[in-house]
């Protein structure tokens, strides 16, 4: 993945979440959690993105929907 692609990314999530925290009437503790769940799935999301987990081995199984 270009690194381009992964700069370009983050700085969009960040913009969004940002958008998100300022202009949605929400209480802190949703903020919180909502600002947790987007940090670590971005965390796997780039972990994945450089290869340090696999999507096909042995490491970490996700159930397909059908």
């Amino acid at each position: 993945m270009p690194l381009i692609t992964l700069v370009v990314t983050l700085v969009v999530v960040g913009v969004l979440l940002w958008l998100i925290n300022t202009y949605i009437p929400m209480d802190g503790k949703i903020k919180r959690i909502l600002n947790i769940v987007v940090v670590i799935c971005v965390i796997v999301w780039l972990l994945y993105a450089f290869g340090i987990l696999d999507r096909g081995g042995d490491s970490i199984r996700v159930p397909r929907l059908r």
